[in-house]
Order: structure tokens, then sequence, then C-alpha cells
């Protein structure tokens, strides 16, 4: 885990070098032996926090500790040298890293790389869109002392926030160009976007409002053909469902505040990546291990740190996720199948309907995770998620009406939620990238986003009748 090659190794510091590769190389075997072995919920419920540690080191606590601390100290000048030059595990100051985040994140790259042949890392973040910044920012830095053309290519079908951040932030005010992908199943649109100045390739599914998808494996191809990454934002599919490194994808980013988080107590990032990542930068402990080396540098410099409660609070959400996500899952096709059906309705955008034009293609790639082995299936089983979209007939009038005619179902910007959720994009998630950019994206005034919860779908569906009812 070396990050500074420049400081002279005293033996007090060699001590505690040693010490900690005995260390991790005892962790690494049990990850091997026994984590890598359980299936998905187990690692879910348990991470890498095991009964001797919290035996010995915790007075048994069951639970993961929160270290509501700052900082750490150190026994001597050594340790902390060795510490503070990375030679050894640390997490110094709680803006670089924490003991609570360290179980959040060892257990989101455990279950971001269930079945992938090869090692992935996490780095937490503050939020989801603190975790986008930090995935794109080690790309797009300059090769040379004098000015550089740089751009990307991204899917326009995005989170608004993501959109802000490409187009303002980037875009306007760092002269770094945002190549929207107008149909992320055209792999020429793709192509024709890359070029020598091109850093990476970007893309949400499915995305958020419209239900987008793509062919990771295809796109994840033609980046490594031209020596870039892929980053994918899974937010919406969680782990429970896609795990896009799997698939080819280099790096995955998480608004964790999200499906991750179903309680909604909090903000929450993360950044996931596969260790030995395809790149044109030419930056070796970047391309070892992504997720550790923004950890220790740039996010160190930047600070988008997570706090160690949330982190706690987040891992505890996370541990039940397979279920939470199978059943919602359920609930919304079944509301997705009555709104097909509604007089009112103009158009249902649910990637689990067979006549959605993505529906085969993401069917190649959506699972609910070991459904072969659970008892209720005995057999691969698709799910399709919490999200779906709406367009209510007669306009964005008529979509604000049936929208302020809710009363169980939350009016709210937020998804992901244990309880239903709904927002019209236009006028909220959506409204600060304008009409071009809405247009762009494929979000029409009358579109209404949907994210069912855990209430019995029965209820949900009484709901949406009632205030559909009133539009007529």
């Amino acid at each position: 885990m070396s990050m500074n090659d420049d400081v002279e190794i005293t033996p007090g510091m060699k001590h505690y070098i040693e010490h900690s590769d005995k260390y991790l190389a005892r962790r690494d075997k049990y990850i091997q032996n026994v984590v890598k072995k359980w299936k998905f919920d187990t690692i879910a419920v348990h991470g890498l926090y095991e009964v001797t540690e919290a035996i010995e080191d915790y007075q048994g606590s069951i639970i993961e500790p929160i270290f509501m601390s700052t900082s750490q100290a150190y026994r001597d000048s050594d340790e902390m040298a060795a510490a503070l030059a990375y030679k050894i595990p640390t997490w110094a100051y709680s803006r670089i890293a924490n003991p609570s985040t360290y179980y959040y994140e060892w257990t989101l790259a455990l279950l971001e790389g269930y079945g992938f042949n090869g090692e992935t890392s996490c780095c937490s973040t503050s939020s989801g869109m603190a975790a986008i910044m930090t995935a794109v920012q080690p790309f797009l830095v300059m090769k040379k002392d004098v000015y550089e053309p740089r751009n990307f290519v991204a899917t326009s079908q995005c989170y608004g926030g993501t959109y802000q951040q490409f187009s303002i932030r980037l875009m306007q005010e760092r002269n770094i160009e945002c190549r929207w992908i107008k149909d992320a199943t055209d792999i020429d649109e793709w192509t024709k976007n890359i070029d020598q100045n091109t850093r990476f390739l970007y893309g949400e599914l499915p995305s958020n409002p419209q239900l987008g998808f793509f062919d990771i494996k295809a796109v994840a191809d033609l980046a490594h053909a031209h020596n870039l990454p892929l980053i994918v934002d899974s937010t919406i599919a969680t782990p429970a469902l896609l795990r896009p490194i799997s698939h080819g994808a280099d790096i995955v980013v998480h608004s964790a505040t999200k499906t991750l988080t179903s309680s909604g107590f909090g903000i929450c990032g993360a950044v996931i990546a596969r260790k030995n990542l395809i790149t044109n930068i030419d930056n070796e402990q970047l391309k070892a291990d992504f997720s550790l080396h923004i950890k220790y540098l740039q996010n160190r410099d930047f600070g988008p740190n997570l706090h160690p409660l949330q982190a706690v609070m987040t891992l505890n959400d996370m541990r039940t996720l397979r279920s939470k996500i199978d059943l919602m899952s359920r609930s919304t096709m079944k509301v997705a199948e009555y709104l097909k059906k509604h007089p009112q309705v103009e158009s249902v955008q649910y990637l689990g309907l067979k006549d959605h034009p993505l529906h085969d293609l993401a069917s190649r790639y959506m699972w609910l995770v070991d459904a072969e082995h659970d008892e209720q299936y005995g057999k691969p089983t698709n799910r399709y998620g919490h999200l779906m979209s709406f367009c209510v007939k007669g306009g964005a009038d008529k979509a604000r009406l049936f929208f302020d005619g809710l009363q169980r179902i939350w009016r709210a910007t937020d998804l992901g939620r244990i309880k239903s959720i709904a927002t019209i994009p236009a006028i909220s998630t959506h409204q600060q990238q304008g009409e071009e950019g809405r247009s762009l994206a494929g979000i029409p005034p009358n579109m209404v986003r949907l994210c069912v919860g855990a209430e019995h779908p029965d209820d949900i569906i009484a709901d949406l009748d009632q205030a559909l009812y009133a539009v007529k």
C-alpha cells in the first residue's frame, strides 16, 4: 500500500511495516479463503467485521463500532511517520479515513465485486455528487504544463446533478468538453465521440428518471480498445441487481443516499473500482488501486469525507439489500402494469415491461443476485428495480394536478426509500438543466418519476388511482 517512496525508512518504522504486512496478509487470506466463499447476503450482513476482532478489541460488540473521533493516536514517532507516509494501514485523521468508514467500504467493495474474478476496493464519500467528482477528477489532470484539450463521453440520460456537474462545473468553468451520447445503445455514436483527447467514458444505468440502459460489455470493450476506463453510475440497480465491474466496467459510483440507504437517514456516496484498471493516465498507483489512491491523495486534499456515524447507518441499511430490492422490484412491476392500462396515463417507462424497447437488453444484465440459491426461486430471476416513470395525459398541468392529489405517496426529490416517493423531474431534479437539456435527455414536462417503496402494492395503486381520477 506504499504511497510515498521518498521517505527514509528507520529501523523503528520497519518494525511497524513488517507487523502491518503480516496483518494485511492475514486479512487477504481471510477474504480469499472465507469471505469470497460466502453468499451475497452473508457478505452484506458481516462484511469484514469478525467475531474475534469484536471480542478482542471491542468488548464483544456485535455491530461495528462508530468511531466518533477526529484523529488517531500513535504509539511513537516511528509509527506516526510510517502511517503518514502510508506505509501501514492508518486513518490518521477522519477527513482522510476512519475505522467506521473502512467497514462500510470493505463491505461495499465485496458486494460490487461479488462474482468478479478479481479484486475491488472502495472509497467512501460524503454524497453521490462527491463520488462522481472523486471518480472523474483524476482522469482530467493536465499531462503537461501547457494547456491540453480534454474531453470525456457521457450518456445524456443521467441524474440532473450529474448533468450540472459535467455541463457547468467542468465544461463552462474548466473548459473540459463533455460529449453527450443521445442514444446509448448505439455503439457507433460512442465510437464517433472518442478521440486522442478523450479521458474516460461515463454512463448511468438504469438512468434516472428515463430508465435508459446500454450494453455494458460492448461499451467497456470499446473503452478498453482506446485505453480508456468505463465509469458507471449504478445507484438505481445496486449490486443486488447489477454489478458492472463483472461486465467490464472499471469504476462504479453510488449515491448511497438512495437505494443503498433505504431508511433515508442521511447523505452518503461511494466509488468502487477494480484493481489494475485501464487508463491512458500515466500513474501506476492510480492504475493499481484507484480507490486507495483517491482516498489517500486526492480526497485527503479536497476533503469530501464521509461521517463515521453515516457510514455505519448506511452499512446497517445494506445488510438486507437483496431482500428489499426484490420486494420493491416486484411491487414496482405490479404498479407499472397497472399504470400501463390506465386511461389517464400516456406512457410508462419501466424496464420490466416486456414491450419496453430496452427490456431485452436490460434482461441480459439485471438479475436478482443468488436467486438460483433461494428456496423461493431456485433459478436465475430477472428483477428491474424500484424506479419507474410515467407520463400523464394532458400535458404538464394535468401532471401537476395528479401530483398534487397524491395522499400516501410522498412528494419529494429523493428516491430509493422504504417509503414510496414521487416527483416531477422537469420542475425538480432536472429543472436547472433547462428545456434544451431536458429535451436532449428525453424528459417531457408531464413525466412523473415514481420510486416504489416497501408498502403493499395495492395501497400504492389505490393512491395513484384516486389521484389519477381527479385528472379526468
